[in-house]
């Protein structure tokens, strides 16, 4: 999910060197909406890990 939101980001960034600013808004939001929903579920799994007991790996 984390390369999805890469992907969109550097869509984002090529379209605004284009100037195409809507296509730019939403891939940078797609990209921002992904980036969140990776931290979320990252959060959620390393509590889950840590309640088992297992330590993190790295």
């Amino acid at each position: 999910m984390l390369s999805w939101a890469l992907t969109f980001l550097v869509i984002a960034i090529i379209a605004a060197l284009f100037g195409f600013t809507g296509i730019a808004g939403t891939a940078a939001s797609i990209a921002q909406i992904l980036f969140f929903i990776f931290l979320v579920l990252f959060v959620i799994a390393m509590v889950a890990r840590a309640v088992q007991g297992k330590p993190p790996t790295l």
